[in-house]
């Protein structure tokens, strides 16, 4: 199922990731808040364990990309500088643990997810959102 995901956070101007599209394997219409997270995961994984170990000499970026990057307000040259492959299971693991602690939220089409097992539904026009938050100076304890 093709899904499209936007990453945000507050007190930027633009989004980390504006409606990326990304091809999810084995997730149903109406998952759990749960199984979307782990799907999510699991893809983003594996995109970043088959992206080769490259050493450019001279990196660059061609005109598209830098129109690209513009966007975001971020360049990079997409290099990746860790020999170690990511581990799912561990990387899965850390995500539910993140959203269990608050330091992320879910918006689906604009509704904010609470519970990990709460249920919605997918179609080709969701828009899935991913909130970092932030907190504030001091502490909360």
């Amino acid at each position: 199922m093709q899904i499209t995901i936007s990453v945000k956070q507050p007190g930027r101007k633009h989004a980390l990731i504006d409606r990326q599209m990304l091809e999810i394997a084995d997730l149903p219409d109406h998952p759990s808040l749960r199984e979307l997270l782990l799907a999510v995961v699991a893809q983003q994984v594996a995109a970043y364990n088959s992206k080769p170990l490259e050493k450019n000499l001279l990196p660059f970026l061609s005109g598209s990309e830098v129109a690209d990057l513009v966007n975001t307000g971020k360049a990079g040259f997409g290099s990746i500088y860790n020999e170690h492959k990511a581990d799912r299971e561990k990387a899965q693991e850390t995500a539910l643990q993140a959203f269990a602690d608050g330091l992320f939220a879910v918006f689906i089409d604009d509704e904010e997810i609470k519970k990990l097992a709460d249920h919605f539904s997918l179609n080709s026009h969701t828009v899935i959102t991913f909130v970092r938050l932030t907190f504030l100076a001091g502490s909360i304890w």
